[in-house]
């Protein structure tokens, strides 16, 4: 449970399969492994100029800080069915919009719902997506961006991502 009033994240089931399967796997194989390649790095010498070694450890970081982000997604995350495809602006759904003249299209969530896509994707606690929650076709509605500057939306429409 959150213990702050943030939003949490919300994850389709097949979503959250994905990324447990993947911190499970950092959590032991791949911890496992890396820690391997790091006694094989430093049974090779002087650590000062040991290549290998500086990337396991770096490596090692990486992963470790990758397994703190999902478990706080994991333990954090609303996981059910895609929205109800009512129109109305809510995480998981896949809006288009103009903005500022340009029209875009993007899901508001997490970017761990889009996995892999190319698909833009906008925080519902980014400026532009706390602006528009609620939202639905046809409403304008205007936000401050982190430069100051003012910029309006509007909505198009907003339909569930199908991920």
């Amino acid at each position: 449970m959150s213990t702050n009033s943030a939003p949490v994240a919300w994850l389709t089931q097949e979503s959250y399969n994905r990324l447990k399967s993947e911190l499970e796997h950092l959590s032991g194989p791949g911890r496992t492994e890396i820690v391997a390649r790091i006694e094989q790095a430093r049974s090779e010498g002087d650590l000062k100029e040991n290549g290998g070694y500086h990337a396991a450890k770096e490596e090692q970081g990486k992963a470790e800080a990758r397994i703190r982000q999902l478990t706080h997604l994991l333990n954090n995350a609303h996981v059910g069915e895609a929205p109800a495809d009512n129109g109305v602006v809510e995480p998981g759904m896949m809006v288009s919009a103009k903005i500022a003249g340009d029209v875009e299209n993007f899901l508001l969530g997490s970017r761990e719902v889009a996995g892999d896509t190319d698909i833009d994707v906008y925080s519902e606690k980014s400026p532009l997506g706390a602006a528009i929650q609620g939202k639905k076709a046809g409403d304008t509605v205007t936000y401050a961006a982190p430069n100051g500057r003012q910029i309006t939306v509007e909505i198009l429409s907003a339909t569930p991502y199908a991920g």
